[in-house]
């Protein structure tokens, strides 16, 4: 969490926050590379807050790398996901109304962080055997990017 949502957290405590970030979904050779993240034990996409002053594709890179330590050399948009699905409370009390910016990258490159502070694994997962335990507010995300694969 960044300094400018943790000083709006102390003034609003658990209160739902709109909060805008950005996130990226890694595609290679029908796989998704997917994170499992430490605060609610699911899988998901990598991504999170906007900082201020910077652009969404700068969010998406910057998480990017800090969640895996890949780069991608290019960003697909995929879309731009909001309303009541993307609502979130975290397992702290936190309440979010996520507006979350996705990029799909297939250009990229790195070497796979085993863990960070905020995932304990990377794993490639079959798009069409993804895993049940998607974190909530990723779920319509993902649904959005297999559609957009299978269709090509």
């Amino acid at each position: 969490m960044n300094g400018y949502i943790k000083n709006i957290r102390r003034l609003i405590g658990h209160e739902r926050l709109l909060l805008v970030g950005a996130s990226v979904i890694i595609h290679k050779d029908g796989k998704l590379l997917l994170q499992n993240r430490k605060d609610n034990g699911c899988w998901a996409d990598h991504g999170g807050c906007m900082e201020l002053g910077e652009t969404a594709e700068e969010t998406a890179a910057r998480e990017l790398k800090e969640e895996t330590g890949l780069t991608a050399n290019d960003l697909q948009l995929l879309g731009v996901f909001s309303g009541k699905e993307l609502f979130y409370t975290y397992p702290n009390g936190d309440m979010v109304a996520n507006v979350t910016i996705t990029y799909l990258c297939e250009d990229f490159y790195g070497d796979l962080l085993p863990q960070t502070d905020e995932t304990t694994e990377l794993r490639w997962f079959d798009i069409n055997n993804l895993p049940e335990n998607i974190s909530p507010p990723v779920v319509p995300i993902m649904k959005k990017c297999v559609e957009f694969l299978r269709s090509r």
